[in-house]
């Protein structure tokens, strides 16, 4: 397991607790819709050799609402023995229900994950004080370091700034993952804590990393998971030219994946299948992308592969 610790590395450099630029993996499945613990291995395996330094599992793109409590805790060990130390692995445990959460996260401990993504408890919208709670309460379960995920559009409720200011100084709440399209309200929070914020949305990775954030959270790092480690390398070299060129350069993409009208999972794992790497099918209630929609992702891959990085 990689030791995660809750502070800065040096004198102007963000802190970056679980790494800089992570994938939130799909979850493969055999075609009869099992959990494909070899593929998840060999995917796994791929994504750090090619530029990965994290993985997220079973958060969103994982399909985590349609996997089993035994199946998650299966793939974070599967993608530990296949990737062993070369990689952080945050597993995602958020849930509508804290008891629920907290049982996830000792869970994920004891398969070998090096930090846990909890999100804002769902569907029931709990006001602010309930919302800080179950973040507490999860916090102080493990020994784990927490990644709070901020992602109101499925939710149906923000962590509020006066909220993520107080939890900030939970000694195991170390960073967001920032799905709130809210990008005057996280520069004011990256001033205000040491909290590391991810983009949790491709179009904002090179924004986010310009003023301070840590990294990403990508769910199109899962295809071309070089070419976008490529934007912060050229940015941290100090070719911030090259870095706004190689992420406009990846947009076609990112919108042709995250913005078609479906699921991220189910346009990756679309466009995974095409290039004959593992991923397999979508569980139900989601559906597979139909021919046009994968020949467009397809195309517009090539082309990203194709253009001179």
């Amino acid at each position: 397991m990689t030791t995660i610790a809750k502070s800065t590395p040096g004198a102007g450099e963000p802190a970056r607790p679980v790494g800089r630029t992570l994938c939130a993996m799909v979850t493969p499945f055999t075609p009869s819709g099992a959990l494909d613990l070899d593929g998840a291995g060999r995917l796994a395996d791929r994504l750090v050799s090619e530029g990965c330094d994290g993985l997220v599992l079973n958060g969103t793109t994982g399909e985590s609402p349609t996997t089993t409590d035994a199946e998650k805790a299966d793939l974070v060990r599967a993608v530990r023995e296949a990737v062993g130390d070369r990689a952080t692995l945050v597993a995602g445990v958020g849930t509508a229900d804290t008891r629920h959460t907290v049982e996830l996260t000792l869970a994920a401990e004891k398969a070998g994950a090096d930090a846990v993504l909890v999100v804002t408890p769902y569907y029931s919208r709990p006001p602010q004080d309930a919302v800080e709670a179950h973040f507490r309460t999860v916090a102080d379960a493990s020994g784990l370091p927490v990644v709070l995920y901020d992602i109101p559009a499925r939710t149906g409720t923000r962590i509020e700034a006066t909220t993520l200011l107080r939890l900030a100084a939970h000694p195991r709440i170390v960073a967001v993952k920032d799905c709130s399209y809210d990008f005057l309200g996280v520069q004011k929070l990256l001033a205000r804590t040491d909290l590391a914020f991810y983009a949790g949305c491709d179009e904002h990775n090179l924004a986010l990393y310009a003023v301070g954030g840590a990294g990403y959270v990508s769910t199109v790092a899962n295809v071309v998971p070089g070419r976008l480690r490529a934007v912060l390398d050229a940015f941290d070299a100090g070719d911030t030219a090259r870095a706004a060129r190689l992420q406009q350069q990846a947009m076609e993409l990112v919108e042709s994946t995250m913005n078609a009208g479906l699921p991220g999972a189910v346009t990756v794992k679309g466009l995974l299948n095409a290039l004959g790497l593992p991923a397999g099918p979508v569980r139900a209630p989601l559906r597979p992308a139909d021919r046009a929609t994968v020949g467009g992702l397809l195309a517009a891959c090539e082309r990203l592969l194709a253009s001179a990085p």
